[in-house]
Protein backbone atom coordinates (compact mmCIF):
# COMPACT_ATOMS: atom_id res chain seq x y z
CA UNK A 1 0.00 0.00 0.00
CA UNK A 2 1.22 3.56 -0.97
CA UNK A 3 2.27 4.80 2.82
CA UNK A 4 4.57 7.10 4.01
CA UNK A 5 7.84 5.19 5.24
CA UNK A 6 9.03 5.64 8.69
CA UNK A 7 12.73 5.23 9.34
CA UNK A 8 13.30 2.82 12.54
CA UNK A 9 16.39 3.93 14.22
CA UNK A 10 16.82 0.94 16.95
CA UNK A 11 19.25 -1.96 15.92
CA UNK A 12 17.43 -4.76 18.33
CA UNK A 13 16.43 -7.64 16.17
CA UNK A 14 13.52 -8.89 14.77
CA UNK A 15 12.02 -12.41 15.89
CA UNK A 16 11.03 -14.40 12.85
CA UNK A 17 7.92 -16.50 13.62
CA UNK A 18 8.32 -19.88 12.59
CA UNK A 19 5.14 -22.11 12.76
CA UNK A 20 5.25 -25.95 12.32
CA UNK A 21 1.28 -27.20 12.66
CA UNK A 22 1.20 -30.97 12.75
CA UNK A 23 0.13 -33.69 15.22
CA UNK A 24 2.49 -32.59 18.13
CA UNK A 25 1.24 -28.53 18.10
CA UNK A 26 -2.38 -29.03 18.04
CA UNK A 27 -2.60 -25.33 19.70
CA UNK A 28 -2.19 -23.70 16.80
CA UNK A 29 -4.81 -25.43 14.62
CA UNK A 30 -7.81 -28.20 15.97
CA UNK A 31 -9.97 -27.89 12.91
CA UNK A 32 -10.31 -30.09 9.57
CA UNK A 33 -8.29 -29.21 6.25
CA UNK A 34 -11.09 -25.58 5.17
CA UNK A 35 -11.96 -25.03 8.07
CA UNK A 36 -10.67 -21.58 10.25
CA UNK A 37 -10.38 -20.85 13.89
CA UNK A 38 -11.56 -17.57 14.95
CA UNK A 39 -9.21 -15.31 16.78
CA UNK A 40 -11.38 -16.01 19.98
CA UNK A 41 -10.55 -19.63 19.52
CA UNK A 42 -14.14 -20.75 18.57
CA UNK A 43 -14.50 -22.72 14.98
CA UNK A 44 -15.75 -20.91 11.88
CA UNK A 45 -16.44 -21.74 7.68
CA UNK A 46 -13.78 -20.63 5.57
CA UNK A 47 -15.24 -16.97 5.91
CA UNK A 48 -14.64 -16.44 9.93
CA UNK A 49 -17.31 -14.53 11.42
CA UNK A 50 -17.78 -11.48 9.41
CA UNK A 51 -20.30 -10.42 8.07
CA UNK A 52 -22.00 -11.61 5.29
CA UNK A 53 -20.65 -9.17 2.29
CA UNK A 54 -18.69 -8.74 -0.75
CA UNK A 55 -15.95 -10.15 0.46
CA UNK A 56 -17.90 -13.47 1.56
CA UNK A 57 -20.18 -14.18 -1.14
CA UNK A 58 -17.28 -13.26 -4.05
CA UNK A 59 -16.04 -16.80 -4.26
CA UNK A 60 -18.56 -18.43 -6.47
CA UNK A 61 -18.26 -15.69 -9.26
CA UNK A 62 -14.29 -16.08 -9.53
CA UNK A 63 -13.20 -19.02 -11.61
CA UNK A 64 -9.69 -20.31 -10.20
CA UNK A 65 -9.45 -23.49 -12.88
CA UNK A 66 -6.93 -22.60 -15.16
CA UNK A 67 -5.21 -25.10 -18.38
CA UNK A 68 -2.52 -23.28 -19.14
CA UNK A 69 0.71 -24.84 -20.49
CA UNK A 70 4.29 -23.91 -20.20
CA UNK A 71 6.57 -23.38 -23.41
CA UNK A 72 6.88 -26.73 -23.41
CA UNK A 73 3.22 -27.86 -23.43
CA UNK A 74 3.31 -29.15 -20.08
CA UNK A 75 0.40 -28.56 -18.11
CA UNK A 76 1.31 -26.71 -14.80
CA UNK A 77 1.83 -28.27 -11.38
CA UNK A 78 2.67 -25.62 -9.16
CA UNK A 79 0.86 -22.56 -7.93
CA UNK A 80 2.57 -19.60 -5.97
CA UNK A 81 0.45 -16.57 -5.10
CA UNK A 82 1.29 -13.72 -3.22
CA UNK A 83 -1.31 -10.95 -1.56
CA UNK A 84 -0.38 -7.47 0.35
CA UNK A 85 -2.99 -8.19 2.74
CA UNK A 86 -2.74 -4.50 4.45
CA UNK A 87 -3.01 -5.98 7.84
CA UNK A 88 -4.00 -9.66 8.10
CA UNK A 89 -6.09 -9.42 11.18
CA UNK A 90 -8.28 -6.68 9.14
CA UNK A 91 -8.16 -9.56 5.95
CA UNK A 92 -9.13 -12.28 8.03
CA UNK A 93 -12.58 -9.95 9.24
CA UNK A 94 -13.29 -9.16 5.70
CA UNK A 95 -13.14 -13.04 4.90
CA UNK A 96 -10.28 -12.70 3.03
CA UNK A 97 -8.78 -16.03 4.34
CA UNK A 98 -11.22 -18.00 2.51
CA UNK A 99 -8.20 -17.36 -0.61
CA UNK A 100 -6.18 -20.11 1.06
CA UNK A 101 -8.89 -22.99 0.17
CA UNK A 102 -10.48 -20.94 -3.24
CA UNK A 103 -6.93 -20.56 -4.86
CA UNK A 104 -5.62 -23.14 -3.19
CA UNK A 105 -1.75 -22.37 -3.78
CA UNK A 106 0.93 -24.71 -2.99
CA UNK A 107 2.61 -21.79 -1.20
CA UNK A 108 0.86 -18.18 -0.35
CA UNK A 109 3.23 -14.90 0.28
CA UNK A 110 1.82 -12.42 2.12
CA UNK A 111 3.33 -8.50 2.56
CA UNK A 112 2.41 -6.00 5.13
CA UNK A 113 1.03 -8.50 7.60
CA UNK A 114 1.17 -6.09 10.32
CA UNK A 115 1.31 -8.50 13.39
CA UNK A 116 3.54 -10.05 15.90
CA UNK A 117 3.58 -13.77 17.05
CA UNK A 118 0.70 -13.40 19.71
CA UNK A 119 -1.79 -11.88 17.22
CA UNK A 120 -1.60 -13.77 14.02
CA UNK A 121 -5.26 -14.10 13.13
CA UNK A 122 -6.89 -18.07 13.60
CA UNK A 123 -8.09 -17.91 10.10
CA UNK A 124 -4.86 -18.12 8.88
CA UNK A 125 -3.26 -21.08 10.66
CA UNK A 126 -4.73 -24.20 8.78
CA UNK A 127 -3.79 -27.92 8.55
CA UNK A 128 -3.37 -27.42 4.81
CA UNK A 129 -0.10 -24.96 5.47
CA UNK A 130 1.61 -26.83 8.20
CA UNK A 131 4.83 -24.93 7.36
CA UNK A 132 3.88 -21.34 8.47
CA UNK A 133 7.28 -18.43 8.60
CA UNK A 134 6.02 -15.18 9.85
CA UNK A 135 8.69 -11.75 9.90
CA UNK A 136 7.12 -8.83 11.94
CA UNK A 137 8.55 -5.79 12.24
CA UNK A 138 10.38 -4.73 15.12
CA UNK A 139 7.45 -1.37 15.20
CA UNK A 140 4.37 -3.12 16.23
CA UNK A 141 1.41 -2.73 13.95
CA UNK A 142 4.04 -1.83 10.64
CA UNK A 143 4.86 -4.12 7.81
CA UNK A 144 5.91 -7.38 7.92
CA UNK A 145 6.09 -10.54 5.45
CA UNK A 146 5.20 -14.42 5.96
CA UNK A 147 4.89 -17.24 3.94
CA UNK A 148 2.84 -20.36 4.04
CA UNK A 149 3.50 -23.53 2.44
CA UNK A 150 2.01 -27.06 1.95
CA UNK A 151 5.63 -28.52 1.41
CA UNK A 152 8.36 -27.60 3.59
CA UNK A 153 11.53 -26.29 2.60
CA UNK A 154 15.02 -27.51 2.73
CA UNK A 155 15.81 -24.00 4.69
CA UNK A 156 14.11 -20.52 5.49
CA UNK A 157 16.51 -17.15 5.80
CA UNK A 158 14.43 -14.07 7.55
CA UNK A 159 15.62 -10.82 6.01
CA UNK A 160 19.03 -10.30 3.87
CA UNK A 161 21.50 -9.63 6.24
CA UNK A 162 20.77 -5.77 6.48
CA UNK A 163 20.00 -4.86 10.08
CA UNK A 164 18.10 -1.10 9.18
CA UNK A 165 16.19 -2.89 6.43
CA UNK A 166 15.81 -6.53 8.42
CA UNK A 167 14.16 -4.50 11.42
CA UNK A 168 11.54 -3.78 9.06
CA UNK A 169 10.32 -7.65 8.17
CA UNK A 170 10.77 -7.08 4.75
CA UNK A 171 12.46 -10.43 3.61
CA UNK A 172 11.59 -14.06 4.05
CA UNK A 173 13.71 -16.76 1.55
CA UNK A 174 12.73 -20.00 1.14
CA UNK A 175 15.09 -22.94 -0.10
CA UNK A 176 13.68 -25.88 -1.91
CA UNK A 177 15.40 -28.28 -3.89
CA UNK A 178 15.27 -26.73 -7.45
CA UNK A 179 14.57 -23.54 -7.03
CA UNK A 180 14.45 -20.18 -3.97
CA UNK A 181 11.31 -18.16 -3.18
CA UNK A 182 11.88 -14.61 -2.01
CA UNK A 183 8.68 -13.04 -0.53
CA UNK A 184 9.31 -8.86 0.07
CA UNK A 185 7.84 -6.04 1.12
CA UNK A 186 9.69 -3.10 -0.30
CA UNK A 187 9.89 0.14 1.23
CA UNK A 188 7.81 3.18 0.44
CA UNK A 189 9.29 6.19 -1.13
CA UNK A 190 6.92 8.22 1.41
CA UNK A 191 4.53 11.14 0.69
CA UNK A 192 6.93 13.91 -0.79
CA UNK A 193 9.29 11.50 -0.90
CA UNK A 194 10.87 12.01 2.06
CA UNK A 195 11.92 8.28 2.50
CA UNK A 196 13.40 8.05 -1.11
CA UNK A 197 16.67 7.64 0.28
CA UNK A 198 16.32 4.83 1.80
CA UNK A 199 13.95 3.39 -1.19
CA UNK A 200 17.40 3.94 -3.31
CA UNK A 201 19.61 2.46 -0.56
CA UNK A 202 17.26 -0.61 -0.59
CA UNK A 203 17.07 -1.44 -4.58
CA UNK A 204 21.21 -2.17 -4.80
CA UNK A 205 21.21 -4.35 -1.88
CA UNK A 206 18.50 -6.37 -2.59
CA UNK A 207 19.59 -6.99 -6.25
CA UNK A 208 22.87 -8.24 -5.11
CA UNK A 209 21.15 -10.57 -3.04
CA UNK A 210 18.84 -12.23 -5.44
CA UNK A 211 21.32 -12.02 -8.09
CA UNK A 212 23.54 -14.18 -5.65
CA UNK A 213 20.61 -16.87 -5.11
CA UNK A 214 20.44 -16.69 -8.83
CA UNK A 215 23.61 -17.94 -8.93
CA UNK A 216 23.30 -20.81 -6.87
CA UNK A 217 19.58 -21.71 -8.33
CA UNK A 218 16.57 -20.14 -10.12
CA UNK A 219 15.09 -17.90 -8.29
CA UNK A 220 11.10 -16.48 -7.86
CA UNK A 221 10.61 -13.10 -6.66
CA UNK A 222 7.16 -12.25 -5.12
CA UNK A 223 5.32 -9.78 -3.27
CA UNK A 224 4.66 -5.63 -3.26
CA UNK A 225 7.42 -4.28 -4.98
CA UNK A 226 6.06 -0.92 -4.40
CA UNK A 227 6.73 0.58 -7.85
CA UNK A 228 4.60 1.40 -11.12
CA UNK A 229 7.55 0.03 -13.78
CA UNK A 230 5.77 1.60 -17.00
CA UNK A 231 3.30 4.36 -17.71
CA UNK A 232 0.75 1.14 -18.45
CA UNK A 233 1.39 0.26 -15.02
CA UNK A 234 -0.85 3.17 -13.55
CA UNK A 235 -4.01 5.04 -14.40
CA UNK A 236 -2.49 8.29 -13.81
CA UNK A 237 1.12 8.33 -15.18
CA UNK A 238 1.27 11.93 -16.26
CA UNK A 239 0.52 13.39 -12.59
CA UNK A 240 2.41 10.41 -10.48
CA UNK A 241 6.14 11.22 -11.92
CA UNK A 242 7.04 12.90 -8.84
CA UNK A 243 4.95 10.63 -6.55
CA UNK A 244 6.83 7.56 -4.87
CA UNK A 245 6.14 4.65 -6.65
CA UNK A 246 6.47 5.89 -9.86
CA UNK A 247 9.72 8.36 -9.77
CA UNK A 248 12.16 7.82 -12.43
CA UNK A 249 14.78 6.89 -9.66
CA UNK A 250 12.26 3.86 -8.50
CA UNK A 251 11.34 2.79 -11.94
CA UNK A 252 15.03 2.76 -13.31
CA UNK A 253 15.61 0.48 -10.07
CA UNK A 254 13.44 -1.90 -10.90
CA UNK A 255 14.89 -1.68 -14.26
CA UNK A 256 18.22 -2.75 -13.26
CA UNK A 257 16.79 -5.58 -11.30
CA UNK A 258 15.65 -6.98 -14.02
CA UNK A 259 18.22 -6.30 -16.29
CA UNK A 260 20.24 -8.55 -13.53
CA UNK A 261 18.41 -11.78 -14.49
CA UNK A 262 14.97 -11.69 -13.95
CA UNK A 263 11.55 -11.09 -15.91
CA UNK A 264 8.10 -9.77 -15.16
CA UNK A 265 6.09 -12.52 -15.56
CA UNK A 266 2.72 -10.59 -16.12
CA UNK A 267 4.02 -8.06 -18.70
CA UNK A 268 5.63 -11.61 -20.14
CA UNK A 269 2.32 -12.82 -20.75
CA UNK A 270 0.53 -9.86 -21.08
CA UNK A 271 2.99 -7.01 -22.36
CA UNK A 272 0.35 -4.80 -23.70
CA UNK A 273 -2.48 -4.99 -21.39
CA UNK A 274 -4.20 -1.70 -20.14
CA UNK A 275 -5.82 -0.92 -16.52
CA UNK A 276 -4.27 -4.29 -15.29
CA UNK A 277 -3.62 -2.92 -12.01
CA UNK A 278 -3.35 -4.57 -8.31
CA UNK A 279 -3.65 -1.70 -5.84
CA UNK A 280 -6.08 0.64 -5.31
CA UNK A 281 -6.55 3.14 -2.95
CA UNK A 282 -9.10 3.37 -0.33
CA UNK A 283 -10.31 6.54 -1.51
CA UNK A 284 -12.61 8.16 -4.09
CA UNK A 285 -13.83 4.79 -4.69
CA UNK A 286 -10.98 3.97 -6.72
CA UNK A 287 -11.26 0.66 -6.82
CA UNK A 288 -14.92 0.58 -8.60
CA UNK A 289 -13.65 2.79 -10.92
CA UNK A 290 -10.43 1.00 -12.11
CA UNK A 291 -8.09 3.72 -11.07
CA UNK A 292 -5.05 2.08 -9.43
CA UNK A 293 -1.19 0.89 -9.82
CA UNK A 294 0.13 -2.53 -10.46
CA UNK A 295 2.68 -2.60 -7.83
CA UNK A 296 2.88 -6.63 -6.88
CA UNK A 297 4.93 -8.32 -8.98
CA UNK A 298 5.86 -12.32 -9.37
CA UNK A 299 9.63 -12.10 -11.11
CA UNK A 300 11.18 -15.16 -12.30
CA UNK A 301 14.92 -16.41 -13.05
CA UNK A 302 14.92 -15.90 -17.47
CA UNK A 303 16.03 -19.77 -17.17
CA UNK A 304 12.74 -20.97 -16.13
CA UNK A 305 10.73 -18.46 -17.87
CA UNK A 306 10.14 -21.57 -19.92
CA UNK A 307 8.50 -23.16 -16.88
CA UNK A 308 6.06 -20.44 -16.27
CA UNK A 309 1.97 -21.10 -17.73
CA UNK A 310 0.21 -18.03 -16.64
CA UNK A 311 0.57 -14.75 -14.21
CA UNK A 312 -2.90 -13.74 -13.37
CA UNK A 313 -4.36 -10.74 -11.00
CA UNK A 314 -6.82 -12.24 -8.91
CA UNK A 315 -8.55 -8.69 -8.85
CA UNK A 316 -11.78 -9.42 -8.19
CA UNK A 317 -10.45 -11.01 -4.57
CA UNK A 318 -11.44 -8.58 -1.95
CA UNK A 319 -10.50 -7.89 1.54
CA UNK A 320 -7.52 -5.67 0.84
CA UNK A 321 -6.81 -2.60 -1.20
CA UNK A 322 -4.25 -4.90 -3.28
CA UNK A 323 -5.41 -7.95 -4.84
CA UNK A 324 -3.62 -11.44 -4.80
CA UNK A 325 -1.55 -12.03 -8.01
CA UNK A 326 -0.97 -15.92 -8.75
CA UNK A 327 2.35 -17.65 -10.60
CA UNK A 328 1.27 -21.17 -12.63
CA UNK A 329 4.15 -23.15 -13.40
CA UNK A 330 6.20 -26.52 -13.76
CA UNK A 331 8.24 -27.26 -11.28
CA UNK A 332 12.07 -26.58 -12.22
CA UNK A 333 13.85 -29.78 -12.61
Amino acid sequence: MLISSLLLRNRIPVIPLLLELNHRQLSLSTTMPGKRKSEDGSSAAAGGEAKKNKTETQWKNINFDSDAKDKKGNKWNFKISSWNVDGVRACAKKGGAAFLEHEAPDILCLQETKVNEKQIPGEFKVDDYPHQYWLPAKKDGYSGVALLSKEKPDSVKFGFDDSEHDDEGRVITAEFPTFYLVTTYVPNAGRKLVTLDKRMDWDPKFRKYVSELDAKKPVVVCGDLNVAHKEVDLKNPKTNTKNAGFTKEEREGFTTLLEAGFTDMYRHFYPEEKDAYTFWTYMMNCRAKNVGWRLDYMLASNRIVDNVADCLHRSDVLGSDHCPITLLLTKPE
